[in-house]
């Protein structure tokens, strides 16, 4: 629908004044209807730049949009971002009929309406084994990171904690390109120094969608690149802080905090708001501005709820990361924290990686000692005072109207919680003014206490019973909650965290997701001014990150595809103790693919992984073609003309590091194809893991790199046993020389397909 509700008689000697007022009120006119709820940001998506002049991309937008809306100065008016350093496309404001017609454009890949999406230590680095005393490995080899460019997308940056102090830091590297851009509460020139060396802000998607109405004193927010959150600074830390003699949370683990690169340099790109969220046009803005700048590696812990983005056609994160990675340009995300069912896992796109929560070797305990001299150990984060004997009551069906009359002031009570629903109605208890909380639950999160502003305790259900019975057999139960003490080390086993986001990929359940885990379980970082405790799959991802970063120095020539292969075939399928990992859940079980993809992360071994699954553009169109997208849109993602061959591959054949068949009738053959990036002349043979009921042939049975030869290709033939229809079976396949063992998982699950004609 183009707006046009100027009609003006133009003779030839009408001024040229009023020629230019009919224009601009025309353009102002076309815009208009913003006011009435008639428009929405959408974001057109163009693919690849046709121009390498970003002017020269600017000036395509306007042509392609000024026939929508009738002229060049509408155009101008309606754009919000023009996106033309990575790749091609814009944010404007449309209506439903101008998308609509703008979608059928030659020059069009998709028209897509804005969206909010979600945000999503100290001990990490020992429990990983990434210590700065080591004589070898990834932080000695890079020296500490110092010329890796870590891109944060996120929530801006608090950049006076100490966490980003560039002491003993050498010069920014030359190839930076970005800015220090200035805003309320920041000044570039005062705040930006070797460790923070970027920080830009995007508000034009918050602006349009609050209508200018957001109010960034009263949700204490700055209209700059200050973090109002913390979010943003937290996750900055965990990749790159630099060493912070002391830091810990009221006293808990304390002790010399850093991030996974604490010497390299970190680049902010704000695009999340309180109160609001993440916008879309923002997100794909920041990701463009972080392709033009040079960084090593873009972090991105946001995300949507289920069901996830259609790769390019919905997610405008999976489009902006495709060409980030296009560029060489690893784009690692957090896997989302829905978890634990189920089909739930976020950021599927095969370009991205995406990384699960696990917990580490950390602990803290809380002690609860209850009248009858019984203590009970739970975990929490207690840093309040110790709440000596009180009543204990139990929070029941009657707690409403306890609530109502006061009854729960000053008690410590016990609350069996099976569901985030029963802990929001203990959040009533919380605001009636109780002296502690302990939760029971079925299987221990201890994030529920996160935040809490009264002592909190989490016990598990058996422990919760003993304090239902000791206070159904006294007539005056009383109970004493203590702070928490830490505890690192053996005998805590670690886990994937109950609200990490489980595979498998609800968009193509032949491609495994999350690709790798990382401790992101109460994590010890740095927000506005002090250290706080954070948990979830955010917090994870910068440790992924910033290791990326790492191996960017040591790899220069590996592709995004390489260093994922390396992540995943070298992760350690146990904790580094040897452990098992288990998987929290409604029930508690070892932890598989769809819970951690291949793994924790490893960083000592990361680097020497013997063979890759390297990727190209060749093999992500591969993907595309596999996924029924037609060669119009992959022509204008690709900005060359391309057609897929026939018959379409298949994705069983697109070279992950990892092998997943989400319906197996009876047998398939599929391939992949290996890369030698360790010595020449080494040999190589399977050890294979099947899956159970399953069988694989792996053909040739040894592969030799010879001085000439540095990819081999093979087959797979996978035959199931199975005669009915069963879940997901897990196992693997590895190749090994007896120094490198490439390691992938395997997933199938059985379909029988029956006629029921």
């Amino acid at each position: 629908m183009r707006c046009s509700f100027l009609i003006v008689d133009i003779s030839s000697k009408t001024c040229p004044l009023v020629i230019s007022l009919v224009l601009i009120l025309n353009a102002v006119f076309s815009c208009a209807a913003q006011f009435n709820g008639l428009t929405k940001i959408h974001i057109v998506h163009l693919g690849a730049k046709q121009h390498d002049s970003p002017e020269r991309v600017t000036k395509s937008h306007y042509q392609i949009l000024e026939p929508i809306l009738g002229s060049k100065e509408a155009a101008k008016n309606c754009i919000i971002y023009s996106y033309r350093h990575g790749f091609s496309g814009f944010a404007a404001k449309l209506t439903a009929s101008q998308a609509k017609n703008l979608s059928a454009h030659s020059e069009v890949l998709c028209v897509i309406p804005s969206r909010v999406l979600r945000l999503k230590t100290t001990r990490i680095f020992d429990y990983l084994g990434l210590l700065p005393s080591s004589p070898k490995g990834l932080l000695h080899d890079t020296s500490m990171g110092s010329e890796a460019i870590i891109g944060v997308v996120d929530s801006g940056i608090w950049p006076e904690s100490n966490s980003f102090n560039d002491t003993g830091l050498g010069p920014i590297p030359k190839r930076w390109k970005g800015n220090c851009v200035s805003g309320i509460g920041f000044d570039g020139k005062k705040h930006c120094n070797k460790k923070l060396i970027g920080a830009e802000f995007f508000v034009g998607g918050l602006a349009e969608m609050t209508n200018e109405q957001y109010d960034f004193d009263s949700v204490h927010e700055f209209r700059s690149s200050r973090d109002g959150i913390g979010h943003g600074t937290h996750v900055a830390a965990i990749a790159a802080g630099s060493f912070v003699a002391s830091a810990s949370y009221n006293g808990l683990a304390g002790g010399h905090a850093r991030g996974v690169a604490p010497h390299a340099r970190i680049a902010s790109y704000k695009a999340c708001w309180r109160n609001v969220g993440c916008l879309t046009p923002d997100i794909l803005k920041a990701i463009d501005h972080s392709i033009r700048d040079g960084v090593d590696v873009i972090s991105i812990s946001i995300g949507t709820d289920a069901p996830a983005s259609f790769d390019v056609d919905e997610s405008d994160i999976a489009f902006g990361s495709f060409q980030a990675v296009m560029k060489g340009i690893p784009v690692v995300c957090a896997a989302g924290n829905e978890g634990p069912n189920a089909l739930t896992v976020d950021n599927v796109a095969p370009w991205i990686i995406t990384v699960a929560a696990t917990s580490m070797d950390r602990s803290f305990p809380t002690p609860i000692t209850l009248g009858n001299n019984l203590t009970i150990v739970g975990e929490g984060l207690n840093t309040l005072p110790e709440v000596g004997f009180t009543d204990l009551i139990l929070s029941d069906e009657m707690m409403e109207t306890s609530i109502g009359q006061g009854q729960t002031k000053g008690k410590i009570v016990l609350a069996f919680t099976s569901t985030d629903t029963t802990i929001r109605k203990v959040d009533h208890i919380l605001k009636a003014g109780c002296a502690g909380i302990i939760y029971a639950q079925s299987v221990i999160d201890p994030t529920v206490c996160n935040g809490l502003d009264v002592p909190c305790a989490v016990v598990d259900y058996e422990f919760g019973t003993d304090m239902l019975y000791y206070i159904q057999t006294t007539d005056v139960p009383i109970a004493k909650l203590s702070p928490s003490k830490t505890l690192t080390g053996r005998p805590i086993a670690s886990r994937v965290a109950r609200f990490s986001c489980r595979g498998p990929n609800s968009v193509s359940p032949a491609i495994l997701k999350p690709d790798i885990a990382a401790p992101g379980v109460n994590v010890l970082s740095a927000v506005s001014g002090v250290y706080k405790f954070m948990s979830g799959t955010s917090m994870a991802t910068p440790v992924v990150s910033g290791i990326v970063g790492l191996l960017r120095q040591i790899r220069p020539d590996w592709s995004p595809a390489a260093i994922r292969s390396a992540l995943v075939t070298t992760a350690w399928r146990t904790d580094p103790f040897g452990e098992p990992i288990f998987s929290e859940g409604s029930t508690r079980k070892l932890a598989d693919p769809f819970d951690y993809g291949g793994g924790l992360i490893n960083p000592g071994k990361v680097a020497e992984p013997g063979l890759v699954y390297d990727m190209g553009i060749d093999d992500y169109v591969h993907y595309l073609c596999s996924a029924d997208y037609d060669d119009a849109s992959i022509s204008k993602l690709l900005g060359q003309a391309y057609k897929c061959p026939w018959p379409k591959p298949s994705m069983l054949d697109f070279n992950m590091p990892s092998i997943t068949i989400p319906s197996l009738t009876g047998e398939v053959t599929l391939t992949r194809t290996v890369t030698n990036v360790g010595p020449s002349g080494s040999v190589y043979r399977p050890i294979v893991e099947p899956p159970s009921g399953i069988e694989l042939e792996v053909n040739p049975n040894t592969l030799i790199f010879g001085s000439n030869t540095t990819k081999i290709t093979f087959s797979v033939r996978v035959r199931t046993n199975h005669k009915v229809n069963s879940d997901f079976y897990f196992g693997s396949l590895c190749w090994t020389d007896g120094v490198h063992n490439v390691t992938i998982p395997v997933s199938v699950r059985t379909k029988i397909l029956r006629n029921y004609g």
